[in-house]
């Protein structure tokens, strides 16, 4: 059985996606995201750690969400994120502002390193403080986000576009894509599927 709080998450999380997300490809991702996440793994026990830039967390946190949804799935994260492990990235490139390595975290709350060990999917959190741009990068697996402030991002050849509060987009295996904050932090979910 899972951890209650870790459950409603889940919930909140698969709602907001449900709501959010776009169809085709995206969808299909989720939805074997999700039926993967049906049976639970014995979660981490201990306490979770913080890097400075979560500082901003509670700043975003406390943000007025219009939307019922996107204020759920707040209220879950902020009760399962002491027990979370935040970290930085292990490498970057030129592409990244000068601030990113103290200027960013990220966690997983499902997969490697998760709150629950997976090796087939991650889901999780990237925070940026403000003025901060996360380098190009690409990876194997494909990935939908869920925007939960302002903030600029792009893949492949686009141009930087802003999704909006509960904006939510797809990256294709591979793509190239990249993320920035503006004069306040970012804030985002992201969910990745393994073949």
């Amino acid at each position: 059985m899972r951890d209650p709080d870790l459950q409603n998450f889940l919930e909140a999380v698969k709602k907001a996606y449900g709501r959010y997300a776009g169809e085709g490809r995206t969808r299909a991702s989720l939805d074997t995201i999700f039926q993967r996440l049906e049976t639970p793994v014995p979660a981490r026990a201990g306490p979770g750690s913080r890097l400075p830039v979560c500082g901003c967390l509670d700043d975003v946190l406390s943000a007025d969400f219009e939307a019922p949804d996107l204020s759920a799935l707040v209220a879950a994260f902020r009760t399962i994120e002491p027990r979370l492990r935040w970290y930085r990235r292990a490498t970057w490139n030129e592409t990244a502002s000068a601030n990113f390595p103290d200027g960013h975290a990220n966690t997983m709350i499902f997969g490697p390193q998760g709150l629950e060990e997976h090796s087939d999917l991650m889901l999780g959190v990237s925070l940026l403080g403000p003025q901060v741009r996360y380098p190009d990068h690409d990876h194997a697996p494909e990935e939908t986000y869920l925007v939960m402030t302002e903030g600029e991002f792009r893949h492949g050849d686009s141009d930087w576009f802003t999704p909006g509060v509960g904006g939510s987009f797809y990256n294709s295996p591979g793509i190239g894509h990249a993320m920035r904050s503006g004069k306040r932090p970012l804030f985002a979910f992201w969910a990745l599927l393994s073949v």
